[in-house]
């Protein structure tokens, strides 16, 4: 087995709209975007075997969230929870192997170039003069992982937690 590295920004960006329904109910629908990158001095594939080399992945993650929310009866901080499912694409794929010669190829650990899964979560909303702001942690369950290395020792996990911040108007 050999060691995996990996750099994951520790942000999210991306658009949000929400349409505000009565009685305190919504839905929302997010277009998130990360960048992340893994690489190990280990394995590197071969039709026929695996041989040691160097692997290097750098990529980029779209996640769409589209969830109900409900927003607690508040004047200018209004407590929320929200649930539904997402969406997660891998984007702008790029994989360098080196063995004597380097060369692209397509990495034997990406398992799902798009999984699905559940997403709930809660957070507040202050309203500041003409925008809101809003603190929320969400938790997402993925189906499937989208990453596992073929000689172990590497996967991405099913289960993230996110601490976002919001900023509407």
């Amino acid at each position: 087995m050999f060691p995996y590295t990996s750099i994951t920004n520790r942000y999210l960006i991306g658009p949000t709209v929400e349409l505000r329904l009565p009685f305190g109910f919504g839905v929302e629908f997010d277009a998130l975007y990360r960048h992340f990158s893994f690489s190990s001095p280990g394995l590197t594939p071969n039709p026929s075997n695996q041989l040691p080399g160097l692997e290097q992945v750098n990529s980029g993650a779209w996640e769409f969230p589209l969830m109900a929310k409900y927003r607690f009866p508040s004047k200018v901080v209004r407590p929320y929870v929200d649930a539904g499912i997402a969406w997660n694409k891998v984007s702008g794929l790029s994989t360098l192997y080196c063995f004597l010669n380097c060369f692209s190829a397509d990495p034997p650990s990406l398992r799902h170039s798009t999984v699905t899964g559940f997403v709930a979560g809660a957070g507040i909303d202050v309203h500041l003069l003409f925008l809101h702001v809003s603190p929320e942690i969400r938790y997402t369950h993925w189906g499937a992982q989208q990453f596992q290395s073929p000689a172990g020792g590497f996967g991405s996990s099913q289960n993230e937690a996110e601490v976002l911040l919001g900023i509407t108007l």
